[in-house]
């Protein structure tokens, strides 16, 4: 007589994130009503751009980097739009569910990695009332507002000379200067949402 035996339920692989908020973010199907601009700057606070290899005592987050960004895109463009300049500030924001990967390894994952942070970005906008896709113009303007800031970064905290900088992300404009010092992820997460607040006040306006 063969012993009855409870059969397992395999469960399949969980494809959500638990957030602080209490959120359960679907990572294959992000749904913008799961996402809150608190979850995306605790993570971004506690994200260190280049892999953690920069001077300092505290990483250089992607928080900090990503106010740079938005303030470099208002200096080469002054009268950009509350909504463009929003957008700039969130151009990292998937970073906040799938940590900062430098780009070489992105181009290593190849187009699948690139849909998924496309979504997760289309769910984002939403999410604040952004156009969910990035206009080429505005595209444009954020990757050379970027190459700005990791050219700062890399002259001023990785070790770079500013000739090799140059080679890899460009010359900075003309009129701006920047002196990098990393911030703590509590200073990081208060500056970005008090950004996040004052321009999604003046896209209200």
């Amino acid at each position: 007589m063969t012993k009855n035996r409870k059969t397992a339920t395999k469960l399949p692989p969980r494809a959500w994130q638990r957030m602080l908020s209490g959120r359960r973010l679907d990572l294959l199907d992000p749904a913008a009503i799961d996402i809150e601009i608190e979850d995306i700057a605790l993570g971004l606070a506690r994200v260190a751009r280049w892999n953690g290899q920069t001077l300092g005592d505290h990483g250089f987050s992607v928080a900090q980097h990503s106010l740079i960004v938005e303030d470099i895109c208002a200096h080469i463009v002054p009268d950009l739009e509350a909504k463009w300049r929003l957008m700039a500030l969130l151009h990292d924001a998937p970073e906040y569910v799938i940590g900062d990967m430098i780009s070489p390894f992105k181009a290593a994952l190849g187009f699948d990695y690139r849909r998924f942070e496309d979504h997760l970005e289309q769910a984002i906008h939403i999410r604040f009332g952004l156009p969910a896709l990035m206009p080429k113009e505005i595209k444009v303007l954020i990757k050379q507002a970027d190459h700005a800031c990791a050219y700062y970064e890399a002259t001023q905290l990785v070790g770079f000379t500013p000739d090799e900088a140059r080679t890899f992300f460009g010359h900075p404009p003309e009129g701006y200067d920047l002196a990098l010092h990393p911030w703590d992820s509590l200073t990081a997460k208060t500056r970005f949402i008090d950004r996040f607040n004052q321009l999604s006040a003046m896209l209200n306006a």
